[in-house]
Formats: C-alpha cells, structure tokens, sequence
C-alpha cells in the first residue's frame, strides 16, 4: 500500500523538484544506477534540501523497476467441446474419409512395429502377420477396424487420444531421425483419430501393446469432453494391436455395408503397403441335389420296371448347381503402388493394365512418362494420354479429377481447380505422390506455396515433353489420334499459357491448300515456304470447300502459295494470339494489306488512274456501308471481295461471335471490323460498270454496284443485309434468262392502279342491272342421275370427313 500511496503522488514531487536537482541526475543514469540512487535518495536526512520530493521521486523510481521485472508466463485455454465440435464437423468436408483417416492410422501403427521389431524381434511374437482387418456388423450397427501393429500403453491412450491434436506418429518419427532410421509415416497432425466421430456416436478403442501384459478400453461419445479408460476383463487377448470400434448414427447406418466400405477402400486406400482385409460375403457354387428332377427320374425309372415286371432300381440322384454365400476375409488392396518402382523394371504391359484398373478405361495409353524427382522437393508421379477423349463434352468450368493426388500412397483428393495442372492439359491423367505437399489438417485443400508451383511446373514440362515425343515419332498415326481427341485443348493452351506459348505452337496442326486430307504443322509449312515469302497465310472459315472457293485465295493458290485453312471456331483466336512463329508474321488473308509484291503494286498503280472515277462512283453507290473502295490483284476470277481492317474481327470471327448466347452487343460493334471493298480490275464485270458510267447511264450503274456489293457480303463470309432485296434482284436476272419481256410487266404493273380506280368509281346502279340481267340469263337447270361412291367405311378413308 505504501509503495502505492508513494507511485501515485509521483506527479506531485515532479512538480516540486527544480532544474538541476536529484531526479536530473538520477534521469540519466542506467537502470542499476538508479535503483542505488533511489535507495540513497530515501536513506537521506529529512532536513536536507528538497528531501520531501526526493524521496517521493525514488518511491516512484524504486515502484517502476520493480513492475519492469516481474512477468508472468500464462497457458493457453480451451473450451474442449468447442474444439471437438470443429475438429468433428468443420475440418472435413466429406464424412466418408473417416475409413481413411482410421487405415493411415492403422498403417502407421504396423509400420511402427516393424521397426521397433527391427531391433526388438520380441515386438512381432504371437503376431508376426501384419495387417489391417475391417468388419462390418449391419445388426449391430457398428464398423471395426483392427491392426496388428505397435498396441498402445495406458500412458500412451492418455497422452495420444486423451491430448488433442497430440501425434504419437510425429513423435515416432522425430524419435527415428535421431536414431537416423526411416519410416514412411502418414499421420502427422494428430486430428484424423477424431474423424471417426462424423459418423459415430460412441467410439471404443480396444488396444494392448508389447510393452505390457494389460489390455485396455478407451471410450467416448461425440459432443462429450470427456472419456474413459479401464482394464479389458472381457477375456479376448489381442496379443499385440489396436481395434477401434464405431458404433454408428442413425444416419450414417448406410456405412455398414462391405460393399459401401470395399468401394471407399479403393477410392482412399488402394495403395497401402500392408494387406487390407475385409470381412464380405461372395457366391460360392457347390452341387445339390435336385429334389424334383431326381423323383421325376425314379417314377420314370419305375414305370418302366413295371412294365418289364421288373424289381425297381433307385436311380442316381440329379444334381444341380445352387450358390450360397460364404463369409470370408478378403484382400481389397491387390492394386500395388507401380510409381514405387523404378520405371526400369516396369514393363510396358504393366503400365496400361495400371492405367486401366486406376482411371477406368477401356484403351491402353498411347503415351506415358514415369519420373522422380528428387533435391529440395521429392515426389513421384507417373503421366498418362488416354487412347481416346471421353463420350461426354467436356465441361471446361469443372473442377478436374484427372491428376490423383497421394501422400504416402494414401489418396488425398482428385479434385482440384488448376493448382497441380492447367485446364488445357486436363486430359493428361495421372498420379502425384509426395509428403512434402502442403496441406491442411483434412488434408483435403493444397495450400499454395513454392512446393505447389514446383510440382506444377514440373507436371507440365513433362507432360509437353511426352505430347512432343507423340508428334516426333515415326509414322505419325499416334499423334493422328492425340491430335483428333485432344488437338483444341493445345489450342487453348496457345491462348492462355504465354510462358510455353512457343513450344505448343510446334504442336498445332491445320488443313493446308496442299495437303486438304492430312494435316501439317507450322514447322513444315515454313520448311517448304516459296523462296522470298516472309508471311504465313491463313483463312479462316466453316469448312476446308468454303475456304478453297473463297475469293482472298484464289491467286495465292493459283501461284502456288500455301494458305492454311483454319476450320474450327478457336482457330482464329489461336493464331491472332500467336501471331508469329519464329521469324514469320502469320497473316490473315482476309484482312486488308496483304503484300502482293513490287510488279503487281505497278500495276495497280496504272489501273488507278484508269478506274479512279469508277472507284469515287463505287464509294458514293455504297455510302458508309464499305469504309473505302480499292483495286487489288489478290483476286483473280472474282470481281471483288470484301476485306476487313486489320485491327477489328474478321467475318468468320464476327460470325462466330454473334453466334454466342451471352455476347455483349456494345462490344460487338466496336469490334466489328471496317469493311473495304476491293476491286479486280481485270474482270469483266468491272470494266462493263465502267463504260455504262462513260455512257452516263449511271441508273444501271448503281444498281449493278449494289448487286456486286451484296454478292461480294456472301463471298467474303458476311451476312446479308437486306436478304429480301437481293433475292428480289435474283428473280429479276432469271426471269430475263428465261426471256421474260420485263418492259411489258412494268407498264402493266404501272397501268394496274388506275384500271384498279375506274373499277371503283363505276355507278351502283350498273351492278345493280348487271345482277339482275345475269338471274334472267341462267340456264335452266335439270336433274340427271348420278351414281355415288362412298369411301371410308370398306376403302380408304374420306379425305374431306364428308360422305
């Protein structure tokens, strides 16, 4: 209380000593320094100057050290249903990993015997089979699961399930490394135990280790903090292991089913080391004898005895094939770990039955990579390219479940966004296995690290080595299937992945004007480009017909240079996102500036001073519907196409894009490309325009100019503006084929309307007269006979419902 009193009038002595006295020079000295002269201070006679003050200031001085050395440590708390709760219902998503949560467990405590038994043969007396048994009892409604592993002492039920988040696994494991041993360990976190609550409501371990001769009874329900232990009196001597018991929910009753906990043991744990058993039944055949069929055959028997008057004779029974159901314990881990192996002793046969059985297909692989990679990050993954793309479409906005993920060969998750592969590359299937993978406590979520981006990185340079070593090899058929299953998928990696965007180049495949049947890569087509192309050309459309009679090829072709022909919807997109390979520009030629060499640009430049008022006339005829009108010689049997801007879509990207269901209208227009209507000036047609403009018949001229215009939308790709006007047209031209006077059909058709209006205006009383003069003039009608045939009751029906 006194050095409290002394603290709190500290404010007062402050204002009570001056400059220059005590507290200055006890201020800056160190800690130790002025504790001795607080001491001194307090210990000095009362008549001396600013004593009062003084020892108030070392009251205060002597209170603040104090306070500054005492601390305190304290321990965390927790509310322990709180923490089950979570533990039980907010670390797993999905109930069913209960079963591998509780095998990994398992598996640890025999891979812990086996070594302890390593040094101590003792450990493995009475039990030397090492192996996990489920059962599951559909009356009781419980699950077991029982190993023969390590066993557990009392101290040890206490400290590992009676501590949660506690790993005895863990603590095994830092125990080897300083033994410098190895275990291939799985349980680290010391939670999974408690998973068995997501489907029980009361969990009894039953558990004897090597250690001692006493076997004991851990129990506890869910939602409850507390447990208990006890000594088995129950005389059932496990010799050495763990058995843990559920005794299941209401709804979660499904779960005692062998077939239900056989199919979650291949989907989890297909590939641990130790042998899983599981108690089911299986249909076993034995021969019965056949009741019915044997007393049929002995009344026959004796009947013919008895006309023989003869002694019967017992016949020999009928037999019959009857199935019963046997229980047994079966293995249902035969699948063994293949990327354990050295890719060295695995035959190739081996390779696609483990692809088969692991991914359910029906066809071998026609690639597979089996790689470790060792240093800082280890793991091991085998690759595969199935044979074929799957039945059904493929959703690109799925999650994909082609790379499984393990952990010490227990499987974590097959679902994953793109952490571990790219979505082009999802078709790849394969297997990851690692123990350095970052994951949460359900080991359910990858969390990003560096170790992620390694493993993926790693995973897409050997899956595109593997796709590269398709495409290289002799013959071609088997990159010919890769290419027709999984060819748009390498497309859209060329879109979104930048950072190996050349080396997938070298992967793509188009139709040529050289080869329409089978398809040939960038690399050949540069390998046999005409001596100074510097371009690649390319035409995008529906099909390989529509882009060989499209005008913008025609005298590309004719010369004998090669245009790819880009037929599917993402090519165009492919290739405006490559836009070079190597040193070559890929070059759209339906885009404006296309470079017809130095004698063609001569030319054009003397045709432009013959048809300049042709072109002004051109432009005018069509306003604003081209963006200009030009000559050009990459045409050669049409009179003109229409071409595109070279920044803006094409029309087969404009067409492709109005065709989606979700486009945005704004954005079409802005990005619709100007049209520019290039002109042959060789052709017929054009120069026919021409005179009719010399002759002043300018009429003719421009409805030949918006005839040529709308022809030219078709040809090019685009859709018809006004498709009734132009069809109008059509008629008109085929009705002059086929010799129709179209001079005498517009003056009746300009004669039409007024016959129409003298026909009205005639007087009421004229068709009055007409009436009654046309009732004087009927002839008189007389009766005959007339036979009439009635259909639809013996023949056909009557088509008009009337008899």
């Amino acid at each position: 209380m006194a050095l409290a009193r002394g603290c709190s009038r500290t404010a007062v002595a402050r204002q009570q000593v001056k400059p220059g006295g005590a507290a200055q020079l006890v201020s800056h000295r160190p800690v130790s320094s002025v504790q001795r002269a607080a001491r001194s201070l307090v210990a000095a006679p009362k008549h001396e100057p600013f004593s009062f003050a003084s020892r108030h200031l070392a009251r205060h001085i002597t209170c603040s050290a104090a306070v500054a050395s005492k601390e305190e440590t304290f321990t965390y708390q927790a509310e322990v249903d709180r923490l089950m709760d979570m533990i039980v219902n907010s670390l797993y998503s999905n109930r069913e990993v209960f079963l591998r949560e509780l095998i990994s467990n398992a598996s640890d405590a025999l891979d812990k015997v086996r070594f302890v038994g390593l040094t101590d043969a003792k450990a493995l007396e009475g039990r030397e089979q090492l192996e996990i048994l489920i059962k599951a009892d559909k009356e009781a409604n419980t699950i077991t699961i029982e190993d023969a592993g390590i066993g557990m002492t009392r101290e040890q039920l206490l400290s590992n399930l009676g501590t949660i988040a506690r790993s005895g696994t863990r603590k095994f494991m830092e125990a080897v490394k300083e033994a410098k041993g190895d275990a291939n360990l799985i349980g680290q976190f010391g939670v999974g135990f408690y998973s068995a609550f997501l489907v029980a409501d009361r969990v009894t371990v039953y558990t004897k280790s090597h250690e001692e001769a006493q076997q004991w009874v851990w129990e506890s329900n869910v939602g409850s903090h507390q447990y208990t232990i006890k000594e088995d009196d129950s005389g059932d001597n496990m010799v050495r292991g763990t058995r843990v018991v559920l005794h299941l929910k209401e709804d979660a009753q499904e779960l005692a089913d062998p077939i239900r906990l056989a199919k979650l043991i291949k989907q989890y744990s297909q590939f641990i080391q130790f042998p899983i058993k599981l108690y089911s039944s299986r249909k076993e055949a034995k021969q019965v004898v056949d009741e019915a069929a044997t007393a049929k055959r002995q009344e026959e028997a004796d009947k013919i005895a008895k006309d023989k008057e003869e002694e019967p004779i017992k016949v020999e029974p009928v037999m019959k094939t009857d199935y019963e159901d046997v229980w047994d314990w079966r293995v249902e881990n035969d699948n063994k770990p293949l990327w354990t192996r050295s890719p060295k002793e695995v035959a190739e046969a081996d390779y696609n039955d483990f692809f088969k059985q692991t991914f359910g297909e029906f066809l071998d692989p026609i690639a597979h990579v089996h790689f470790n990679v060792e240093g800082t990050i280890e793991f091991t993954s085998m690759l595969f390219i199935p044979g074929m793309a799957p039945f059904e479409q493929q959703n690109w906005a799925a999650k994909s479940r082609s790379i499984k993920l393990y952990v010490r060969r227990v499987f974590i998750s097959d679902e994953f966004d793109e952490d571990l592969m790219p979505r082009y590359l999802s078709f790849v299937k394969g297997i990851v296995d690692s123990s350095d993978l970052p994951l949460n406590v359900s080991r359910e979520i990858l969390q990003e690290s560096r170790i992620v981006r390694v493993i993926r990185k790693q995973l897409i340079r050997r899956s595109l080595e593997m796709i590269d070593g398709l495409a290289n090899k002799e013959g071609g058929e088997d990159y010919k299937t890769f290419w027709e299953s999984f060819g748009r998928n390498i497309k859209v990696g060329v879109i979104e992945d930048t950072e190996n965007r050349e080396r997938l180049a070298k992967l793509l495949r188009f139709h040529s004007s050289k080869n329409e049947t089978d398809m040939v890569g960038l690399q050949e087509y540069v390998g046999r480009m005409e001596e100074g192309q510097k371009a690649i050309y390319f035409m995008a459309a529906d099909s390989v017909e529509v882009a060989r009679a499209a005008p913008f090829v025609e005298k590309l072709v004719a010369e004998g240079t090669e245009v790819l022909y880009l037929t599917e919807a993402i090519d165009e997109a492919v290739v405006t996102n490559l836009a070079k390979f190597g040193d070559h520009d890929l070059v759209d030629v339906t885009k404006e500036g296309l470079d017809v060499g130095e004698d063609a640009g001569k030319k054009l430049e003397e045709a432009n001073k013959q048809l300049a008022g042709l072109l002004v006339f051109l432009k005018e005829s069509l306003s604003d519907r081209v963006e200009k009108v030009t000559l050009t010689s990459r045409l050669l049997d049409s009179p003109c196409a229409l071409v595109t801007s070279k920044f803006g879509w094409s029309a087969n990207m404009e067409r492709i894009m109005k065709a989606q269901s979700m486009g945005d209208s704004r954005a079409m227009e802005y990005m619709k490309g100007r049209k520019i209507l290039e002109v042959n000036p060789e052709h017929e047609i054009v120069r026919g325009i021409k005179v009719l403009l010399d002759e002043d018949d300018k009429e003719r001229a421009r409805d030949l100019a918006e005839l040529l215009y709308e022809t030219s939308l078709l040809t090019s790709g685009f859709a018809l503006e006004q498709p009734k006007d132009y069809a109008s047209k059509v008629y008109t031209l085929m009705k002059i084929a086929l010799g129709y006077d179209l001079a005498e059909e517009e003056a009746a058709a300009a004669a039409a309307p007024a016959a129409a209006a003298a026909a009205a205006a005639a007087p009421a009383s004229a068709a009055a007269d007409s009436s009654s003069s046309e009732k004087q003039q009927q002839p008189k009608m007389e009766s005959v006979e007339a036979d009439v045939v009635v259909e639809g009751k013996g023949g056909d029906p009557d088509p008009w419902g009337k008899q």
